[in-house]
């Protein structure tokens, strides 16, 4: 194998592949990147068993064949080669060593055999749809700060996307939870995928998909199974295993008899929360709402720090006393883009709803804290 190709353009590759590998592996091959140069063509491809990322560029190929190569170490070499600098690459006639040159600067990477390296990305998917890129960067970014990071309630670790239906349109459902909030997103339901298993994205391919959105302006081609998962577009494609295992019934967790409503400006409630929340104290950062009818009074008290009060003008008429995690708060808070957002609340015990008045795509449930 031997070509030559832009620095930038590697560099840019190698930094949405390199990403999927584990720095710490037992299996010395899943170090590794490979990469396959043929008609003016390179394509890397890594991978850490459950997570296979892709990508193809163009390159000037003079032999053609297959190498693999320490991913970081490569990754490293090309970032810090000049910004103009063409690369070279050329697999030594041994086959287990590559040169990278560029200018006066030559590395010589140890590589292992082709034959070693897993692939899991040629499954068959009959599952097959397409969605913008906006609509697919927005239903991970209402739903992935409720994902749980707990490994004993591992299907939790993720998003579950499915088809449903909701006031007699289909949609396209993603939920995710913790046990202490849930996050409810649907867009209308892409055509083809009204026959789509129930599935659960695992919480670092959503993380690995999520970066690679930043630079996507294409439509994304969806293909799943009821193992994998792959989104191709714009010459990269990733490939990954879902999660086995049945995620729970959160339609039972979201409450249908909550009677007291209150709106208020999100970002001002945001706002406020963080101010309050300086004084709490412990991992539950516990703020306490008051409403008085058209008043809403936040409140932390801490033994060491002190206390906190502060209040805002609302839209609503009921009295309550409710506590709540302020990071959990916040973080609801921050999703919501209008100028309203509405708290649909039963009693200071009972999960509480959460809405943008303007948008009803996405639903928030919170659980509430003893304060």
């Amino acid at each position: 194998m031997k070509l030559s190709i832009d620095r930038a353009a590697l560099l840019r590759s190698l930094s949405h592949v390199q990403s999927a590998v584990e720095r710490r592996n037992t299996i010395p091959i899943l170090s590794n990147v490979l990469l396959r140069a043929d008609e003016g063509t390179l394509t890397l491809t890594t991978t850490d068993m459950d997570l296979e990322i892709t990508e193809s560029v163009a390159a000037e190929v003079k032999t053609p064949g297959a190498v693999t190569a320490p991913a970081h170490t490569l990754h490293e070499i090309v970032r810090k080669l000049a910004d103009d600098a063409a690369v070279e690459l050329a697999l030594d006639p041994s086959g287990n060593v590559m040169t990278v040159k560029a200018g006066r600067s030559n590395f010589r990477l140890s590589c292992l055999p082709v034959a070693d390296f897993p692939e899991i990305g040629n499954a068959d998917m009959p599952s097959n749809f397409s969605m913008p890129a906006a609509e697919l960067r927005a239903l991970i970014d209402r739903t992935k700060f409720a994902m749980s990071t707990e490994e004993t309630r591992y299907y939790l670790n993720g998003i579950y996307i499915h088809a449903g239906s909701n006031g007699g349109v289909n949609v396209l459902r993603a939920v995710a939870t913790d046990g202490h909030r849930l996050a409810r997103f649907e867009m209308p339901l892409p055509v083809g995928a009204e026959a789509m298993p129930g599935v659960i994205i695992p919480r670092k391919t959503v993380g690995e998909m999520r970066k690679l959105l930043d630079e996507a302006v294409d439509t994304i081609q969806v293909s799943l199974s009821q193992s994998k998962i792959r989104f191709a577009f714009d010459h990269i494609v990733l490939t990954s295993k879902l999660i086995d295992g049945t995620f729970p019934n959160y339609e039972q967790v979201i409450p249908a008899n909550n009677d007291k409503i209150v709106e208020v400006n999100p970002k001002l409630f945001s706002n406020a929360i963080d101010r309050v929340s300086t004084i709490s104290d412990g991992k539950s950062r516990a703020v306490k709402i008051s409403l008085n009818g058209k008043t809403m009074t936040l409140s932390a008290n801490s033994p060491d720090s002190g206390s906190a009060t502060e209040d805002l003008e609302i839209n609503g008429k009921d009295n309550i006393e409710i506590g709540f995690n302020a990071k959990y708060l916040m973080d609801i808070t921050s999703q919501i883009s209008g100028d309203g957002c509405r708290l649909t609340l039963a009693d200071a015990a009972s999960p509480t709803i959460i809405q943008d008045t303007s948008d009803p795509s996405a639903l928030y449930v919170l659980m509430p804290l003893r304060v």
